[in-house]
């Protein structure tokens, strides 16, 4: 059985001092070491050195679990698996745009107890960590508890229509095989809604749908630490997040729509239309 408090209180410490390690290089941006592990894919020794750190605590804390990371790897082990962000918005960082954060889930695997004891029947998020330390914003869920922002418990917005909505999303950066798809799905946004804002880190991104400033967010192609703890953020805070094209219980393959109860399925409605069958 998780103890998800203790759990909570451990993502927390490693959130912390990985983004000690991100603010102490953030001063001397011109001094890092930037290496491309693909076009417009950067990682930096802040990138490694913090992932590193949260490796570090996470790992004594809880030998037992599976650790995916973004530059490291790994892979799922025992009944929960960490998945690590250590600089989500990496991009913005080296360009000295104050909107990053560290981001740290828990996912606990099909048939791991829940603090009541009742077996989870798929693969879930059940704790999140998302720390903005640039407006010393600390986003966390518990799976069953709720979802807060610093001491102040968030919910998903309102509002009840696309046309009222502003929307948050991601342009293709790095894999454009879906451009063809995205596209249009942009175009019908834009026309649809309030407004349509690309700021550059998915895990704000699904954060601020947790606490209301967006109250929809779509995006392809990106990675499961990408999305593993915005996931359960929405979800706590009375939203809705699927995997696009309906693969997995939650949007592990990087294809992800979420929102308040009501634009969520209307979201979903705009943007289907425009994708390709998952086996294409």
């Amino acid at each position: 059985m998780l103890n998800l408090s203790e759990l909570l209180e451990t993502a927390l410490n490693a959130a912390r001092e990985g983004a000690a390690i991100l603010q102490a290089y953030a001063h001397h941006r011109t001094d890092l070491v930037i290496d491309h592990k693909g076009r417009n894919d950067l990682v930096s020794q802040a990138d490694r050195e913090s992932e590193a750190a949260i490796i570090d605590i996470l790992a004594r804390a809880t030998p037992d679990f599976g650790i995916v990371a973004e530059e490291t790897g790994g892979g799922p082990r025992g009944i929960a698996t960490w998945y690590i962000d250590p600089l989500d918005g990496t991009t913005n960082y080296l360009h000295g745009i104050p909107h990053w954060a560290v981001s740290i889930a828990l996912v606990a695997h099909a048939g791991t107890q829940n603090e009541v004891g009742r077996p989870l029947e798929a693969e879930t998020p059940v704790v999140a960590v998302v720390y903005d330390p640039c407006k010393e914003e600390l986003f966390t869920a518990m799976h069953g508890v709720g979802a807060w922002l610093n001491e102040h418990r968030i919910t998903c917005s309102r509002t009840a229509s696309l046309e009222e909505s502003l929307l948050g999303t991601g342009l293709p950066f790095r894999d454009f095989s879906f451009t063809d798809q995205y596209l249009p799905m942009l175009a019908d946004a834009i026309h649809t809604s309030r407004g349509v804002r690309r700021v550059g880190a998915a895990a704000l991104d699904m954060a601020w749908v947790a606490c209301g400033r967006f109250d929809g967010y779509w995006e392809m192609g990106l990675a499961p630490w990408d999305l593993a703890a915005g996931t359960l953020l929405v979800r706590e805070a009375g939203g809705i997040v699927e995997d696009m094209l309906g693969r997995q219980a939650w949007p592990r393959d990087g294809d992800v729509v979420a929102g308040n109860r009501q634009v969520q399925p209307l979201l979903n409605r705009m943007i289907r239309p425009h994708l390709r069958p998952a086996s294409s």
